[in-house]
Protein backbone atom coordinates (compact mmCIF):
# COMPACT_ATOMS: atom_id res chain seq x y z
CA UNK A 1 0.00 0.00 0.00
CA UNK A 2 1.30 3.49 -0.69
CA UNK A 3 2.27 5.98 1.50
CA UNK A 4 -1.10 8.55 2.12
CA UNK A 5 1.77 11.54 1.90
CA UNK A 6 3.29 9.93 -1.37
CA UNK A 7 0.01 9.80 -2.71
CA UNK A 8 -0.41 13.50 -2.33
CA UNK A 9 2.29 14.42 -3.49
CA UNK A 10 0.96 12.36 -6.69
CA UNK A 11 -2.05 14.50 -7.06
CA UNK A 12 -0.31 17.21 -6.89
CA UNK A 13 1.85 16.44 -9.53
CA UNK A 14 -1.09 15.50 -11.81
CA UNK A 15 -2.27 18.61 -11.07
CA UNK A 16 0.86 20.06 -12.76
CA UNK A 17 0.04 18.07 -15.30
CA UNK A 18 -3.30 18.90 -16.12
CA UNK A 19 -2.69 22.93 -16.10
CA UNK A 20 0.10 22.19 -18.78
CA UNK A 21 2.96 21.89 -16.70
CA UNK A 22 5.81 19.42 -15.46
CA UNK A 23 3.89 16.61 -13.38
CA UNK A 24 6.38 16.81 -10.39
CA UNK A 25 4.39 17.14 -6.72
CA UNK A 26 5.67 17.35 -3.45
CA UNK A 27 4.44 17.85 0.06
CA UNK A 28 6.09 18.63 3.63
CA UNK A 29 5.07 17.13 6.32
CA UNK A 30 5.11 17.94 9.95
CA UNK A 31 4.08 15.27 13.16
CA UNK A 32 2.16 13.90 10.57
CA UNK A 33 0.35 16.71 9.61
CA UNK A 34 0.60 18.47 5.66
CA UNK A 35 1.80 22.23 6.32
CA UNK A 36 1.91 22.63 2.75
CA UNK A 37 1.55 21.00 -0.58
CA UNK A 38 2.51 22.06 -4.47
CA UNK A 39 3.71 21.01 -7.64
CA UNK A 40 5.66 22.43 -9.96
CA UNK A 41 4.56 25.48 -11.43
CA UNK A 42 7.23 27.09 -13.50
CA UNK A 43 5.20 27.10 -16.70
CA UNK A 44 1.99 28.43 -15.27
CA UNK A 45 3.63 31.35 -13.27
CA UNK A 46 6.35 31.93 -15.33
CA UNK A 47 8.33 31.18 -12.58
CA UNK A 48 12.10 30.54 -12.50
CA UNK A 49 12.35 28.63 -9.32
CA UNK A 50 8.59 27.08 -8.66
CA UNK A 51 9.34 23.21 -8.52
CA UNK A 52 7.30 20.89 -6.56
CA UNK A 53 9.36 21.10 -3.72
CA UNK A 54 9.85 24.76 -3.22
CA UNK A 55 5.71 25.21 -4.40
CA UNK A 56 4.91 23.49 -1.02
CA UNK A 57 7.58 24.83 1.04
CA UNK A 58 6.20 28.55 -0.16
CA UNK A 59 2.44 27.21 0.26
CA UNK A 60 3.49 26.25 3.96
CA UNK A 61 4.01 29.51 4.66
CA UNK A 62 6.95 30.74 7.14
CA UNK A 63 7.86 28.45 9.78
CA UNK A 64 10.58 28.03 12.98
CA UNK A 65 13.83 26.57 12.07
CA UNK A 66 12.63 23.53 14.80
CA UNK A 67 9.63 23.22 12.79
CA UNK A 68 11.62 22.25 9.57
CA UNK A 69 14.06 20.29 11.48
CA UNK A 70 11.35 17.81 12.72
CA UNK A 71 9.52 17.85 8.89
CA UNK A 72 9.66 15.60 6.05
CA UNK A 73 9.90 16.00 2.85
CA UNK A 74 7.62 14.07 0.09
CA UNK A 75 8.70 14.51 -3.36
CA UNK A 76 7.74 12.82 -7.18
CA UNK A 77 11.15 13.25 -8.27
CA UNK A 78 14.18 13.21 -7.19
CA UNK A 79 15.63 17.09 -6.21
CA UNK A 80 17.74 19.18 -7.99
CA UNK A 81 20.29 21.04 -6.51
CA UNK A 82 17.93 24.21 -5.97
CA UNK A 83 15.73 21.98 -4.16
CA UNK A 84 18.84 20.12 -2.40
CA UNK A 85 20.05 23.44 -1.25
CA UNK A 86 16.52 24.17 0.10
CA UNK A 87 16.39 20.69 2.46
CA UNK A 88 19.53 21.40 3.48
CA UNK A 89 19.15 25.48 4.25
CA UNK A 90 16.42 24.56 6.51
CA UNK A 91 17.72 21.57 7.89
CA UNK A 92 14.85 19.29 6.59
CA UNK A 93 16.40 15.61 8.42
CA UNK A 94 14.39 13.49 6.06
CA UNK A 95 13.18 13.09 2.07
CA UNK A 96 11.01 10.56 0.68
CA UNK A 97 11.45 10.22 -3.22
CA UNK A 98 8.69 8.74 -5.50
CA UNK A 99 11.37 7.58 -8.04
CA UNK A 100 14.45 8.79 -9.03
CA UNK A 101 15.05 6.54 -12.36
CA UNK A 102 14.00 8.99 -14.76
CA UNK A 103 16.45 12.02 -13.19
CA UNK A 104 18.88 11.52 -10.25
CA UNK A 105 19.05 14.88 -7.99
CA UNK A 106 21.64 15.36 -5.43
CA UNK A 107 20.67 12.30 -3.32
CA UNK A 108 24.15 11.70 -2.73
CA UNK A 109 24.84 15.30 -0.99
CA UNK A 110 21.65 14.73 0.90
CA UNK A 111 23.36 11.74 2.63
CA UNK A 112 26.27 13.21 3.20
CA UNK A 113 24.59 16.17 5.43
CA UNK A 114 22.72 13.40 7.40
CA UNK A 115 19.44 13.88 5.59
CA UNK A 116 17.28 10.52 5.44
CA UNK A 117 16.65 9.83 2.01
CA UNK A 118 13.94 7.22 0.95
CA UNK A 119 13.64 6.01 -2.23
CA UNK A 120 10.28 4.34 -3.06
CA UNK A 121 10.61 4.37 -7.22
CA UNK A 122 6.99 4.36 -7.23
CA UNK A 123 5.66 2.99 -10.72
CA UNK A 124 3.20 5.60 -11.00
CA UNK A 125 5.83 8.39 -10.86
CA UNK A 126 8.25 6.33 -12.70
CA UNK A 127 5.62 6.34 -16.04
CA UNK A 128 4.65 9.82 -15.24
CA UNK A 129 7.66 11.38 -15.88
CA UNK A 130 8.69 9.09 -18.84
CA UNK A 131 5.46 10.13 -20.75
CA UNK A 132 6.44 13.73 -19.94
CA UNK A 133 9.79 13.52 -20.92
CA UNK A 134 9.01 11.80 -24.22
CA UNK A 135 6.35 14.19 -25.14
CA UNK A 136 7.66 17.42 -24.00
CA UNK A 137 11.41 16.97 -24.04
CA UNK A 138 12.28 20.40 -24.46
CA UNK A 139 9.90 21.52 -21.51
CA UNK A 140 11.76 19.10 -19.61
CA UNK A 141 15.11 20.24 -20.36
CA UNK A 142 14.10 23.75 -19.86
CA UNK A 143 12.99 22.51 -16.46
CA UNK A 144 16.63 20.98 -15.31
CA UNK A 145 18.81 23.22 -16.64
CA UNK A 146 20.11 21.53 -19.93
Amino acid sequence: MRDTFLEEAINEAKKGLQEGGIPIGSVIVHKNKILGKGHNRRVQEGSVILHGEMDALENAGRQKASVYKESVLYTTLSPCPMCTGTILLYGIPKVVIGEHQTFMGEEDLLKSKGVEVIVVNDKECIEMMTNFINNKPELWNEDIGV
